[in-house]
């Protein structure tokens, strides 16, 4: 992959990828603001960037021309009132103080935007048994979703399974620009997969397999940090300097935006969810220490523990019914669950000190349920005088992580490089 991203070729699979011009830091910050914001003024731009009106227009102008940008025409005046005609009068000599009518006009004010459907991207989400597969515009709005089970969870195997549904994809959006892929494990670098838990994989090096089959660029990321990307772009967290991400489902995920930018570690993917010990005295499951963050608050841990008591097995959301109905052993396991999500939420808050906190996964429906036991444990734990956790949730399904990654594939477009990991 060339990683200047200019000159990206057509592959293989006959898609079109992206030939836009690597952009400088200053052209760079102006696309990202357009593409997350637009459309948008060119003096609310020279605003939020500090920038000249002259600067702006130097720097507009290439983007323009390489067809990242469009200016959007003004809307057209609304129709003038005519009234009846009267009689001509003799014309008065002009005044050398009055300006002329084009002048008083003046230039009409032109938004910049992004043609949104100028360029597609495919994402992907690998769980355990099924690849689940989006396209994207440019704004990373949905338009297509496919589903396809795995066969087997060999890396080269998963690879052919990817490039067949991006075939797939490409028959309905030909000018696909690039491929994200999330999955659940650490990763290092945009194509190295080195563990992953969920697929028994270790140094497998995706990137590179899919990226032969395909000829398009291919970017592989810890699916928490495809999300939080994705959510600080064009999400709960747009325009945010400080914004953090708390997933619950699977397992438990956390990240961190600061400055506008995803914090970056060496821990990322390395599930801290397993030794994040929420209560000491909590629930001892398979997955994870006794009353960690995941023995409390993962649909695995949760479903396990009213199994071990009922000796029967019940959906996620059956539980949370039977909790809301006042089933005690529910009830009671999904009260434990929402006050460490509280706790969760509040060490967050206190440490972190976002401006907002997002909820995300497919197990946020505890919140619904339970949400005055979250509000309490998050008060006990927050300084009577602190202000308010500004929370925000958002039930997710698999079409939204495979959204998240695909949003990787439009930043490699913009950024003109892979963003990389420690």
């Amino acid at each position: 992959m060339d990683s200047t991203g200019s000159d990206w070729n057509k592959g293989n699979t006959g898609m079109l990828a992206a030939s836009w011009a690597p952009l400088s830091p200053a052209e760079r910050a102006v696309a990202i603001e357009v593409l997350t914001h637009g459309p948008v003024s060119r003096s609310e731009i020279a605003r939020k960037l500090n920038l000249s009106a002259g600067s702006l227009t130097r720097l507009t102008k290439p983007l323009i021309e390489s067809g990242l940008l469009v200016e959007d025409p003004p809307p057209p005046p609304p129709p003038a009132f005519s009234p009846p005609p009267s009689p001509p009068s003799p014309p008065s000599p002009p005044s050398p103080l009055s300006p002329s009518p084009a002048a008083r006009q003046g230039r009409p004010s032109q938004p910049l935007d992004v043609v949104a459907d100028s360029r597609f991207f495919a994402g992907f989400k690998i769980t355990e048994d099924t690849v689940y597969g989006v396209v994207t515009n440019l704004r990373s709005d949905v338009v297509a979703a496919r589903a396809r089970s795995l066969r087997t969870r060999e890396p080269v195997d998963v690879a052919d399974l990817l490039h067949a549904m991006t075939t797939d994809f490409a028959v309905e959006f030909p000018r696909l620009a690039g491929i994200g892929v999330g999955i659940g494990g650490h990763v290092i670098g945009p194509d190295r997969v080195v563990t992953s838990p969920f697929l028994g994989w270790e140094g497998a090096p995706f990137a590179d397999l899919l990226e032969q089959r395909t000829d398009l660029p291919v970017v592989v990321e810890n699916d928490v940090a495809a999300l939080v990307e994705s959510e600080a772009w064009f999400g709960a967290g747009r325009g945010l300097d400080r914004f953090a991400v708390l997933t619950i489902g699977a397992g438990v995920g956390y990240g961190l935006v600061i400055g506008g930018r995803l914090v970056r570690s060496g821990d990322d993917g390395r599930g801290i969810g397993r030794r994040w010990i929420v209560n000491p005295q909590g629930p001892l499951t398979p997955d994870g220490d006794r009353g960690s963050a995941v023995s409390l608050l993962s649909i695995p841990s949760i479903r396990y523990q009213v199994a071990a008591a009922t000796g029967r097995n019940h959906t996620y959301d059956e539980i949370l019914t039977l909790a809301a109905a006042g089933d005690p052993l529910a009830a009671r396991v999904i009260d434990e669950a929402a006050r460490a999500l509280g706790t969760v939420v509040a060490q967050i808050a206190n440490f972190a000190m976002p401006q907002k906190i997002l909820l995300a996964g497919e197990g946020v429906g505890l919140v619904e349920v339970a949400n005055p036991a979250i509000d309490e444990a998050i008060a006990a734990n927050r300084h009577p005088l602190a202000e308010p956790v500004a929370l925000e949730t958002k039930i997710s399904d698999f079409n939204d992580w495979a959204r998240g990654a695909a949003v990787l594939a439009i930043q490699i477009l913009v950024l003109g490089r892979p963003k990389t990991s420690q």
